[in-house]
């Protein structure tokens, strides 16, 4: 993070399900349009975004994946959502469950505190 940074990175936790469509294709098909159809317009278009993708069809039949994005500030997450909405992410390949986005520990940087979080030992 610079050093000049004011505001946290912004993360999203993205509930997305499968679409038939998707399913429909075998996983080197899913692979290559992934690459070829979603990618190239996220680096096209948007900088300062990292992503991680989480299985989660073996727990819930609502959500099937969750995709969380770290964007360095609400411009840069704009550009993300701009983005995958111009691809057939965007409800052809998945259907957009839910978005909650959410700093991480905003309460102790409104209330000038500490993080109250664990930490692996």
């Amino acid at each position: 993070m610079p050093a000049d940074r004011t505001e946290p990175p912004v993360t999203a936790f993205m509930l997305v399900k499968t679409t038939p469509e998707w399913l429909a294709m075998t996983v080197a098909e899913r692979v290559q349009a992934f690459t070829t159809n979603v990618l190239p317009v996220i680096r096209a278009r948007t900088h300062r975004v990292r992503s991680r993708f989480y299985d989660t069809e073996f727990y819930s039949a609502r959500v099937t994946d969750i995709w969380v994005w770290e964007a360095d500030d609400h411009d840069a997450y704009r550009l993300l959502i701009d983005a995958l909405r111009e691809t057939p992410f965007w409800d052809r390949y998945f259907e957009v469950v839910d978005l909650v986005v959410g700093i991480e520990n905003g309460y102790a940087r409104t209330y000038g505190l500490k993080p109250l979080a664990t930490l692996a030992t």
